[in-house]
């Protein structure tokens, strides 16, 4: 699937003046979205169409993606919340991530004091791609990890043992039911969902918290913000306030504003083999 869209088209000398930055940068953050994965296939969902056409039995429900990303749905359906999330599970676990992955930690190996990731996707694409795990801040979790539903002593465990079985065509789980080790009930991915008061977040500040230590070493950095949008400003707002360089790739929403940022109207893939390759 192609990310590259009728944006307009990239300006030479905005483009040099972010090769440059980039260039002279001793380190480099990466602040990425959903369409990060869009050029490896994964769907960013946006918008309930998008999300409808990638899973018709929900389309037929009448949920949308905020309806059964919730924190409450696994308590009223759990059958029904994890035949999306094994679905989804399996689907990272089979993607291979795109060359851009490849591009951005050569990068890092360039830099005097490295690359750190900022990303709000659970996919765990960059740690497939060979991304240190102490340099990545997950800001919404990981579907690689789970928790107890009812967060019952704050646990939290790996997923690399659980392979559920869906019946696509009513996207429900035909497994049993993964459980927590300590009350029995049910288990959930440590992801933060949509009117979530259960997530656990303790693995997430951890990685906050070495990403806060390794930004008080790191000198002359440059952002580089990936495939993220305003509908779900976290990691926006993530690059924007670090008050460094912003470098923008989206296809979509590529403005900025302010002389020390620029933005690039491509795709993930394709904006990162013009800034790097």
């Amino acid at each position: 699937m192609s990310s590259i869209s009728t944006s307009p088209q990239i300006d030479p000398t905005t483009l040099s003046r972010a090769r440059r930055w980039i260039k002279d940068a001793e380190s480099i953050i990466v602040t990425a979205g959903a369409g990060m994965g869009v050029d490896s296939g994964l769907p960013d969902f946006r918008g309930d169409e998008g999300f409808w056409k990638a899973y018709p039995p929900l389309a037929r429900a009448g949920l949308s993606f905020t309806d059964i990303a919730n924190g409450e749905a696994f308590g009223d359906d759990p059958e029904l919340s994890w035949g999306f999330y094994g679905h989804r599970l399996a689907l990272y676990r089979e993607t291979e991530p795109h060359a851009g992955f490849t591009l951005l930690r050569e990068l890092g190996w360039s830099k005097q004091y490295g690359i750190f990731f900022f990303t709000s996707n659970v996919d765990g694409q960059f740690q497939k791609a060979g991304v240190a795990g102490n340099r990545i801040v997950e800001c919404h979790g990981s579907i690689h990890s789970l928790q107890c539903d009812k967060d019952c002593a704050g646990m939290i465990w790996s997923a690399d043992m659980l392979v559920p079985v869906v019946d696509a065509e009513h996207c429900r789980l035909r497994s049993p039911l993964p459980r927590c080790p300590l009350c029995n009930a049910v288990a959930r991915p440590n992801i933060l969902m949509f009117n979530d008061y259960r997530w656990n977040d303790n693995r997430t500040d951890v990685q906050y918290e070495r990403m806060r230590r390794w930004l008080s070493t790191a000198r002359r950095p440059v952002v580089i913000e990936i495939g993220a949008g305003k509908s779900v400003p976290t990691v926006r707002r993530m690059g924007e306030n670090l008050g460094l360089p912003l470098v923008r790739i989206n296809p979509r929403e590529w403005q900025v504003c302010g002389p020390d940022q620029i933005g690039l109207p491509c795709g993930a893939l394709e904006g990162l083999r013009l800034l790097l390759k």
